[in-house]
Formats: structure tokens, C-alpha cells, sequence
């Protein structure tokens, strides 16, 4: 017999002695009786059958009772314990706190008064040491485009503030230096310049790469790397390695389960996992109607307050906020990040007008093209006078055949040796060997693109978003589409790197190769300021000071190790 059910629960947990139930839905938890009606019944925060306690302030996952036996005498009410976590915190509540008829702790004898959820845990968490290589690194004879003194700069006037892009300090490195040296110590830039001008200091492993250039690593803001199911993990992850093999050395995730995408970061930033630096925002804030278990209601500012302190629990510092159709709804959000000193990336759905309040209201960006391709000079300022960014992500764009099937037809994928050493084969096969056959002129990215020319030039911050589309080759498709709608191998480039670190307020760290930040940085075989589809000839790449072969991710400096095997690789061994 089925004793419960609910719509859009998704965890419903019995007391030990079957006489109460705890169930977490829509991200809050509750404690209400165990109902004996011998048939079904329907349970939920609205049931008025029976009582119902919310015991959660923000949100309860893991619902699980104690298993101390710890009950009052016999006639007394059950006092069993319910224990969940959020993030860090460890809750506990018991049954005489969560009902004011039960009295006893935390609990009152006036029905009417119902005990406040429960808003602090115990602290359960850990310090891990983060991956860092020792030693120093000098890479020497290359032509290094540091894209120093480039990209998009805030509007005058305009002041960042917590969780906005943080303006770049001004930088007396060249853009571009010929014959150039940078010195890695550790995971941090210390020196970059011209040879002959730079101190390299004695204990230096010197690798000669002349006639190679030196990039800093791809920032992809759009990035859906996908990720494991069930609770499990692989070691090896393939859509994380595509990219790092492709030079993404950073990845915004604006959309991805919690528990996977939270749990894979933690891996790679204690080098557990190999791939680019991760952030995501996690399960979106999904509105509307048809959402199930996911949706995120937002009534009120405590409801908005309450999705951004459990995703920042978590480790978020964005939000993405999905079909919140109340325009009030969506600046509740925003106002919530502001006070927390977080982001919120929208879904741009396809509709100008609401893009249009998405800017006005003041979202950290709009994701996904405008729908309208004609981009005139009060959008262009809109944007320009702002600090919301713009990622059109050109592979999906919308109101014509994507930019990806261009790529489809001009190249032919199937036979890419870099990219089939890290995607599965049926992955590939299935998107480009039955391609269609479609006049360039009819192709609608290549106008998406002009349109986002045009907001930059106008001042705007445009940003490279990849969809996820094929993993870390795709990342160079979308930064080819901005040369095709008119910029310069320069100007794709800002998109691609410095861009994007200011639009996550990460450029004090990433984007540019400039001493003091973060060692991330692509060798490439030959120049993109000649051809900017010479950024997919990576000879290898350095991620947090580790440096890596292209071709096959075994570390080669500051030691060498192979990386480990993927599924299909393993299965080639004969290893299980």
C-alpha cells in the first residue's frame, strides 16, 4: 500500500515509530503527523487535514530522524528528532519545537503561536588545502598577447560593488609583446615582459617556446559542463577535460544540478579532478508554472532572501534566475543579491522587452541573444550606460539556424583528432556527420553577432558564453562568430578572456597575464591576431600553474605525470 504521496516532494522520511513524517519539498522542510486514513494520502505545506510545520528557514536536505530512542514517558507527546543539512550546517529539531501543542522545548501551549524554523545550524565543515604546484616556471621566446589595457571598462562614473565587475586596475604591460618571457612561481604570475627585461630567478625550470604565442586561458561565462548522475562521481570526467585540452581554463555554469556541480568544484580545486576552475550557479530559480520540485517560489523578499542564502550555502556566488514571470519577483531577487554580495544571471528567453527591464532592473547580464538581430542605437546605450553584460551565446542564437551548424558544414568534425580524444565518438557523430547544406547569407548568427559588435562598440560588456554545445571546441566556435560579426582578432579575444572575468568580477585574477594573478594561459602554435581561428592550435595549456600537453592532458611541468584514463580508454586497457 502507498501511505503518502505528494506532487512535488522529494524526500518524505518516517519518524522510527511511524507516528510522525518529515518531507523536504520545494526546498523546505516540514514535520507534520504520520496520517493512518488506511488509503492514500496526499501530503504538501498546504495540507490542512492535518497539521503541518515548516522547520526550515531557507532550505533541509538529507532529512534523516535521530536513533537515540529519545522519547518522553509514555503518555508524553513523541520527541523524536529530526536532523537535515544546508551547505555547511548541521539543523536539529525536535517534534515538542516544531508544534505549539506539544509544548515542551520550543514550543508554547498557545496553539496559535506557532516555534519559528529553524535559521542556525551547527557547523560541520572542513578545510581541504587546495592544489598548488611548487617551484617556479619560466616560458621563454614566445609572443605573449596579454590582452593587458583591453576589454570593456566600466561606464564613467559608475562604481562596482559586491558581486558586480570589478574595473581592472590600470596596467603598464604591452598587449602584445614579442620575444617575451612569463615567470610562473607556484599558481601566480611574477613577471611578464620582454627578454632581457625580466629577472628569471635561479631555480627556474626555463622551457623554450619560440615561435609559439602565448594567450591568456578562455573564460566561457556560459558554460553548461553537464555532470555525473545518482549521487556518484566519476574520477574522470570528459566534458571537463575537452574543455581544459581546448585552453578553457574557466567556466560559469549558470545552470547544473547543486549537489553534482558543488561537489565536482570542491574536487577540482583541490586537484582531486582534472578540469578548467568551475563556478556555477547551481539549479536555477525556476518560476513558473510547471516548474515541480525545482520551482522557486519568490512571493515576497524573504522568499527571494531565503533561495539566495541556501544557494550561497552551497557555495554559490550566482544565481540564475529562469522564468520568474513577476517583474517584482526578479527585482526581489536582485535587491536579496545585492545585500548577500552576489550575481544574478537571467534567462534571456527570446523576448526584447523583458530583456530590455532585465537591464534596467540591473541583473548582472543578460544570457542568450537579443531576439531581434537589428540592434539600434537605444538598446546599444542602454547597455553601454549600464553595467550589465551581454552574452549572446551566437551557437543557439535565436530567430535563425544556429551558429553551430555553421561550423558543421564548413569543418568536418568527425575526423578531429584533439576533439575525439576527449568526447565520446557518438557524441560527435550524431551532431556532425549528416549536416545540413545552407547558404552562408541565410545563416542568422552571423547578424547576432554584428549586433553585439555594435554593443560593444557602443561601450557595452559583452561576454563569450559556449551553451555547452560541444564541449571545449565549441568554446572556439562562439569566439570565432564575434570576427564573423565584425570585430578583430583583438577584440574576440577581450570577449573571450578578460571579458568574461570581469562579467563574474574574477578579472583581480584571471583574464589577462599580467604578475600577480592566477597562471592560466594557452600556448598556441600559431598567431590568432593573424587568424583567429588559430586559437584551436594549442600546442598546451597552464592552468593554476600546472602545465598540461594539449594533446593528451598528462602534466608535463612543474612534473610529469599521466592524467587519468576516460571510460572508453579504460575499456581499450582491458582496465575495468
Amino acid at each position: 500500500i502507498v501511505h503518502l504521496e505528494s506532487e512535488n516532494a522529494t524526500q518524505i522520511v518516517p519518524s522510527p515509530d511511524g507516528e510522525w513524517v518529515a518531507f523536504a519539498e520545494r526546498y523546505h522542510a516540514y514535520v507534520m503527523p504520520f496520517p493512518k486514513a488506511g488509503r492514500t494520502v496526499r501530503i504538501g505545506p498546504g495540507t490542512n487535514a492535518y497539521p503541518v510545520a515548516r522547520i526550515s528557514r531557507d532550505a533541509g536536505m538529507y532529512l534523516h530522524w535521530s536513533h537515540d530512542g529519545s522519547r518522553a514517558t509514555q503518555d508524553g507527546p513523541s520527541r523524536w528528532r529530526v536532523h537535515w543539512t544546508l551547505g555547511p550546517e548541521y539543523f536539529t529539531r525536535d517534534l515538542a519545537g516544531s508544534f505549539a501543542w506539544l509544548g515542551g522545548a520550543g514550543g508554547t501551549a498557545d496553539a496559535d503561536e506557532a516555534p519559528a524554523p529553524e535559521a542556525e545550524g551547527v557547523d560541520i565543515s572542513f578545510t581541504a588545502t587546495g592544489d598548488a604546484p611548487d617551484g617556479a616556471i619560466a616560458l621563454n621566446g614566445a609572443r605573449v598577447i596579454t590582452m593587458a589595457g583591453t576589454g570593456w571598462t566600466p561606464p564613467g562614473g559608475w562604481q562596482p560593488e559586491a558581486g558586480s565587475h570589478q574595473a581592472e586596475t590600470a596596467s603598464d604591460i604591452p598587449t602584445v609583446i614579442e620575444d617575451g618571457v612569463v615567470v610562473i612561481r607556484r599558481n601566480r604570475i611574477v613577471a611578464v615582459g620582454r627578454a632581457g627585461e625580466v629577472d628569471v630567478p635561479g631555480d627556474a625550470e626555463v622551457l623554450d617556446v619560440s615561435g609559439k604565442t602565448i594567450i591568456p586561458g578562455l573564460v566561457d561565462v556560459h558554460a553548461h559542463v553537464g555532470g555525473e548522475s545518482a549521487g556518484i562521481l566519476a574520477e574522470a570526467s570528459w566534458p571537463l577535460m575537452a574543455n581544459l585540452a581546448y585552453g578553457v581554463t574557466t567556466a560559469h555554469d549558470p545552470s547544473n544540478d547543486t549537489e553534482t556541480v558543488f561537489s565536482n568544484i570542491e574536487l577540482l580545486k583541490a586537484g582531486k579532478k582534472l578540469g578548467p576552475r568551475l563556478w556555477s550557479t547551481g539549479t536555477i530559480l525556476y518560476g513558473a508554472e510547471g516548474g515541480g520540485s525545482i520551482r522557486a517560489v519568490v512571493e515576497n523578499y524573504e522568499d527571494a532572501m531565503a533561495h539566495l542564502r541556501r544557494m550561497q550555502a552551497v557555495g554559490a556566488f550566482s544565481v540564475k534566475s529562469y522564468n520568474q514571470r513577476r517583474r517584482d519577483s526578479r527585482q526581489m531577487i536582485i535587491k536579496a543579491a545585492r545585500e548577500l554580495g552576489m550575481q544574478v544571471h537571467p534567462e534571456g528567453g527570446a523576448l526584447l522587452y523583458s530583456n530590455m527591464t532585465m537591464v534596467h532592473d540591473g541583473h548582472t547580464g543578460v544570457e542568450h541573444a537579443l531576439s531581434v538581430p537589428e540592434i539600434y542605437e537605444d538598446v546599444q546605450q542602454l547597455f553601454a550606460t549600464s553595467s550589465t553584460g551581454y552574452t549572446p551565446t551566437i551557437l543557439v542564437a535565436y530567430g535563425g539556424i544556429w551558429g553551430e551548424n555553421w561550423f558543421y558544414q564548413h569543418y568536418d568534425v568527425w575526423e578531429n583528432e584533439q576533439l575525439l580524444a576527449f568526447t565520446p565518438r557518438d557524441q560527435v557523430d550524431a551532431r556532425s556527420r549528416r549536416r545540413m547544406l545552407v547558404p552562408d547569407d541565410d545563416f542568422n548568427h552571423i547578424r547576432v553577432a554584428e549586433g553585439a559588435k555594435t554593443i560593444a562598440d557602443a561601450g557595452g560588456l559583452v561576454n563569450l558564453g559556449a551553451h555547452g554545445q560541444l564541449q571545449g571546441l565549441g568554446v572556439h566556435w562562439e569566439l570565432w562568430t564575434f570576427e564573423q560579426g565584425g570585430m578583430t582578432p583583438l577584440e574576440a579575444l577581450a570577449v573571450g578572456t578578460i571579458n568574461g572575468a570581469r562579467y563574474i568580477a574574477m578579472d583581480e585574477h584571471i583574464g589577462s597575464l599580467e604578475p600577480g594573478k592566477l597562471a592560466d594561459l594557452v600556448i598556441l602554435d600559431a598567431n590568432p591576431l593573424d587568424d583567429i581561428t588559430h586559437t584551436d592550435d594549442i600546442d598546451m595549456v597552464m592552468l593554476d600553474g600546472r602545465l598540461y600537453d594539449a594533446a593528451t592532458l598528462n602534466e608535463v611541468a612543474p612534473r610529469q605525470r599521466e592524467r587519468l584514463p576516460l571510460p572508453w580508454e579504460r575499456w581499450r586497457t582491458g582496465l575495468r
